[in-house]
C-alpha cells in the first residue's frame, strides 16, 4: 500500500511539473518560481502535503543540485577555470563586501547577537549556482560573453564555502579553537586537492571515462561525479564544488556526450529540487517576518546587481552584458538554506529560519525575473531619459540652447 501511495504521489508530482513547465514554456517564462509555489503548496503546512514520497523526493533534491553543477562545469575547461580564478578574485572581494555586510546589520540590528550575525551574512551573501544554472540554460546564455564572469563569481562563492560552513559549524557548536581549525584544514585540503586533480590530471580522467557506448559512458559518468561530490560533503566541503570540478576535469568528446547524456536527467532532478524547496516551508511562518525579509531581499538584489556589472566592466563586457550578469546573480537558494538549518538545528535564534526562507523564496523567485528583464529595463529607462531630454531640448528657445554649448577656441575645441 506504501508503495501504491508513493508512486502515486510521485507520478502526481512529476505530471504536474511537466503541466507547469509547458504553461511557462508558452509565456517563455522560467518555470522555477511555479516549481516553488508548487512546493509550498503541497509542503508542511499546505494545501495538501505529501508523505510517503518525500524521503525520495528529498534524495532527488541532492541530486538535481549536483547535475546542475556538473553540467555548468562541463561548458568550461580547467585552464578557463584558473584563469577566470586569478582575473576575478576582486570581483569575489566584491560580492562579499556588499552582499554579506547587510545581512550580518540586519541581524545585529534586531539584536540577534554576533552568531546569528555570521550566519545571516553568508545567506545573503550566496547566490544560488543551482537557480541560476538553471536560469542562464532556459535563457540561453551559456555561450554569452559575461557568463564567465557569472561562472567565476559563482565559483568563488562556493569555494569560499568550503571556509565558511567550518567555521560557522564551530561557531554555532561552540567548539574550541583547535577543533575547529582541524576541520577547517581538512576542508581546504580536500577542495584544493580535488582541485589540483581537476587542473592537472583532467586528461586523463576524460580518457577513463570515455566511451562509445552511452549507456557506459552516462553510467561511469553519473557514478564519478555522485561519489566525488559525497566524498566532498563528507569532508566538509560543499557537494556543489565536488560536482562542479568533475564537470571541469572532463573535456572534448566526454564533455559532449555527457552533455546530451545527462541533459534530461538534469532537467528532471533539477525541478524537483525546486519543489522540494518549496515542500518544506510552512507558509505560516512567513507572514511574520515578511517585511524585514522583503527589505533585506530589495536591498541585496540591488548589490548583487551592482556585483555583477562591476565584475562584467572590469571584464571589459558591454553594457547590457553587465546589466544581464547583474540581474543573473540575485536569485539565493540552496546554499541559503542550508546555511540557516545549521543555526535552526543549533537553536541559536527561532525567527532566523522563517526569516531565511521567507528571504530565499522571495529572491528566488524574483531571480529569475531580474535575470531576464533587468537589460531590457534599463534601456526603456535611458531611452525613456534620451526621449525626455529631447523633448526638453526642442522647447527651449534659441537663447537657450545658446547658453548650453560651451564656449569654444578659434580652433574649435571645448
Amino acid at each position: 500500500m506504501h508503495s501504491a501511495v508513493f508512486l502515486i504521489e510521485f507520478g502526481a508530482i512529476i505530471l504536474g511539473l511537466g503541466l507547469l513547465g509547458r504553461f511557462a514554456g508558452r509565456l517563455k517564462f522560467s518555470p522555477i518560481p511555479l516549481y516553488l509555489l508548487a512546493g509550498l503548496a503541497f509542503g508542511t503546512g499546505g494545501l495538501l502535503p505529501l508523505g510517503a514520497s518525500e524521503e525520495f523526493v528529498a534524495i532527488g533534491a541532492e541530486i538535481g543540485v549536483i547535475l546542475l553543477l556538473l553540467m555548468l562545469g562541463l561548458e568550461y575547461t580547467a585552464s578557463d577555470l584558473v584563469s577566470n580564478l586569478k582575473t576575478q578574485y576582486p570581483a569575489g572581494l566584491v560580492d562579499f563586501t556588499l552582499n554579506a555586510l547587510p545581512g550580518a546589520a540586519a541581524a545585529l540590528l534586531m539584536g540577534w547577537g554576533p552568531v546569528a550575525a555570521v550566519v545571516l551574512a553568508g545567506v545573503t551573501w550566496i547566490s544560488s549556482s543551482g537557480v541560476i544554472a538553471k536560469v542562464m540554460g532556459d535563457l540561453g546564455r551559456l555561450g554569452n560573453r559575461e557568463t564567465p564572469v557569472i561562472l567565476s563569481i559563482l565559483v568563488l562563492e562556493d569555494l569560499a564555502m568550503a571556509v565558511y560552513l567550518p567555521i560557522v559549524t564551530a561557531l554555532l557548536a561552540g567548539v574550541s579553537l583547535a577543533a575547529g581549525s582541524a576541520t577547517l584544514a581538512i576542508a581546504l585540503g580536500v577542495a584544493g586537492v580535488v582541485l589540483f586533480v581537476a587542473v592537472r590530471y583532467g586528461r586523463l580522467i576524460s580518457r577513463f571515462v570515455s566511451s562509445e557506448d552511452p549507456e557506459q559512458l552516462l553510467l561511469v559518468v553519473l557514478g564519478l561525479t555522485l561519489l566525488v561530490a559525497g566524498i566532498a560533503q563528507q569532508l566538509q566541503v560543499s557537494a556543489a564544488v565536488g560536482a562542479f570540478l568533475v564537470g571541469i576535469a572532463l573535456s572534448g568528446e566526454v564533455a559532449e556526450g555527457t552533455h546530451t547524456l545527462l541533459s534530461p536527467l538534469r532537467d528532471l532532478f533539477a525541478a524537483v529540487f525546486f519543489v522540494f524547496f518549496g515542500l518544506h516551508t510552512d507558509p505560516a511562518s512567513i507572514p511574520p517576518v515578511l517585511l524585514p525579509a522583503l527589505a533585506l531581499a530589495v536591498v541585496t538584489a540591488l548589490t548583487k546587481i551592482a556585483t555583477g556589472y562591476w565584475a562584467a566592466k572590469r571584464a571589459g563586457v558591454g553594457v547590457k552584458g553587465r546589466w544581464r550578469a547583474g540581474g543573473t546573480l540575485v536569485a539565493r537558494g540552496e546554499f541559503s538554506i542550508v546555511i540557516a538549518g545549521l543555526a535552526v538545528t543549533a537553536g541559536i535564534e527561532p525567527a532566523l529560519g522563517p526569516l531565511a526562507t521567507a528571504y530565499v523564496l522571495i529572491l528566488v523567485v524574483i531571480g529569475p525575473l531580474t535575470a531576464r528583464y533587468t537589460e531590457p529595463v534599463v534601456a526603456w529607462i535611458n531611452k525613456r531619459h534620451s526621449r525626455d531630454d529631447r523633448r526638453s531640448a526642442a522647447k527651449q528657445s534659441p537663447a537657450e540652447r545658446q547658453e548650453a554649448v560651451p564656449d569654444q577656441d578659434p580652433a574649435g575645441r571645448a
